[in-house]
């Protein structure tokens, strides 16, 4: 017989809250053609995109994290000092250690929450919501604040045609926290890690430290580019439009819902044509919000659900106790989805 005290947990958990947090300096599509030879109606035909938000000096990764997570807690109704832990997705805090989730810990008045970064790209915030879920049903924090956020403008490189104008900055965050009836159904989530090299970094860290430049790439100056994110468009894109459509719907199934139950569709938002074509794959019907933040937003990879999230509940076209899909895929490759209450 063990000895072990049994876990004193809520029975279930749920999103009390969200915020986000999009950064002041709006960048359409006509200052990312002035490095790149294309056009406004390809860049708006290929992915969507009119414009994205790009971070200023003042607007870090802590920063807008902070900013969204103050507006996430007091949308959940509770105080900082309640916050059980906090669990930060990104790729773009260059720091390897301390994790910036100690330090967002910190500022946001928490009582000495547990706070730790994951890595898991664009699925970041289906990985993070889906361990603020455990926590919070196995009883080891009340109350689990889940951002994702990135700079990617710092990993962009300007001269790529295939990348530069996919990508933005922000932060979205969510609070979860116990519920008496569920509320975040099953995470299918998973990984293939065969296709890592689809999406991927220019050049590892340790090219810089070893000092051996002659492998680095050079820009059109013929300056030592700062390491961006490259990625194989086609195979992502065949990758995404029909694999991820499978574990959308994988995902209805483990919550028990169909396409019709549902209300809203919020996907990663990594391109339009995806997007669409996930919606005509699982046959949503036409009453299905669908979360199109994209086109005004970009990929901002980690934070794009929660922002997306936050906006759709802002407009009014979505509202509390709307039954949606969540879905995230990228980077690794790896992807998370999971059926959630919104708050």
């Amino acid at each position: 017989m063990s000895k072990i005290k049994p876990a004193q947990g809520a029975p279930y958990a749920r999103i009390m809250g969200v915020g986000g947090y999009r950064p002041t300096r709006i960048v359409p599509n006509e200052v990312i053609l002035e490095k790149i030879d294309s056009s406004d109606e390809w860049i708006r035909s290929r992915s969507g995109i009119a414009t994205r938000h790009w971070a200023n000096d003042e607007e870090t990764v802590a920063a807008m994290s902070i900013e969204a997570s103050g507006k996430a807690i007091a949308d959940a109704g509770i105080r900082p000092d309640q916050i059980g832990a906090v669990v930060v997705s990104t790729v773009s805090h260059f720091s390897q250690t301390p994790a910036i989730a100690t330090e967002i810990a910190d500022k946001l008045g928490t009582d000495r929450a547990a706070a730790f970064d994951i890595s898991a790209g664009c699925a970041g915030f289906g990985y993070g919501l889906t361990l603020a879920k455990g926590m919070v049903v196995e009883g080891s924090a009340e109350y689990v604040l889940v951002i994702g956020v990135e700079r990617l403008s710092d990993l962009t490189d300007l001269e790529d045609r295939a990348t530069a104008f996919l990508f933005g900055d922000g932060a979205g965050a969510v609070v979860v926290g116990p519920s008496k009836v569920p509320a975040i159904g099953p995470t299918v989530w998973g990984s293939e890690g065969d296709k890592a090299g689809t999406i991927k970094q220019t050049v590892p860290w340790d090219k810089f430290h070893i000092g051996d430049t002659s492998q680095l790439p050079l820009d059109s100056e013929g300056n030592i580019k700062f390491p961006a994110i490259t990625q194989e468009g086609q195979a992502v894109f065949r990758w995404a439009v029909f694999e991820m459509a499978k574990v959308a719907q994988q995902a209805l199934d483990a919550a028990g819902i169909a396409p019709e139950d549902l209300d809203v569709f919020i996907p990663h938002q990594a391109n339009m044509r995806i997007i669409d074509s996930m919606v005509k794959t699982l046959k949503l019907p036409e009453h299905v919000t669908v979360a199109r933040d994209v086109e005004t937003t970009g990929n901002t990879s980690a934070a794009s659900i929660p922002l997306a999230m936050e906006r759709l509940l802002a407009t009014g076209r979505a509202k509390s106790g709307d039954t949606a899909l969540v879905i995230g895929f990228g980077a690794g490759l790896v992807y998370a989805a999971t059926v959630v209450t919104l708050p």
